[in-house]
């Protein structure tokens, strides 16, 4: 007769060897180009869509929309429609490393520089950086939107836009391009 607790057990390391991947942010899958595939989880962007209006004014072309009072960013076709939304965190109101507010400066913008996933930072956290900015887009001086686990109702960033790391990956590969526009609304 077999052992119930030994058949718990293998269903139990089963389940904890299994569930480990559904935490993941996106997946990434080698090819012979060396170029990276991700396989983006469905965005419940919805509740974060409702927040932003659903077309804008954008000259025509593609761009990114970024409120930091309500905590979302938006990717705006050409055409002025909304296609994605997600949850961001803009800079902080006070950054007490450095003994100064961190807002992420208001403006149009547009991105000047565009990294992957090792892109980290050189500033944060002081001394010497090193903090991880996977799919970073540069818009504003050493200011850029970049991927993060650590995106919260609320901004706490050191100046940077915080998006959910699947998100920042998809809009690097799939609607920024060098000079997209970026607007960041003031707080």
């Amino acid at each position: 007769m077999r052992n119930p607790l030994s058949q718990a057990g293998i269903s139990l390391i089963f389940f904890a060897l299994t569930a480990c991947s559904s935490f993941s942010d996106f997946t990434f899958y080698p090819e012979a180009s060396h170029k990276p595939i991700y396989d983006f989880p469905p965005a419940d962007d919805a509740r974060y869509a409702k927040r932003l209006p659903q077309y804008i004014d954008t000259g025509g072309e593609k761009t990114i929309l970024v409120d930091p009072n309500r905590h979302v960013w938006g990717a705006y076709g050409a055409d002025g429609n909304l296609i994605r939304a997600g949850l961001a965190s803009g800079g902080a109101d006070w950054c007490h490393d450095i003994h100064r507010p961190c807002h992420t400066r208001p403006g149009t913008f547009r991105i000047n520089f565009l990294g992957d996933e090792t892109c980290i930072s050189s500033l944060y956290p002081i001394p010497d950086g090193g903090a991880p900015m996977p799919f970073c887009m540069f818009f504003n001086g050493n200011q850029a939107l970049h991927g993060s686990p650590h995106v919260v109702e609320g901004n706490i960033s050191h100046g940077c836009v915080r998006v959910r790391t699947s998100d920042a990956a998809w809009l690097r590969y799939h609607f920024v391009e060098m000079g997209t526009k970026i607007i960041i609304k003031p707080y």
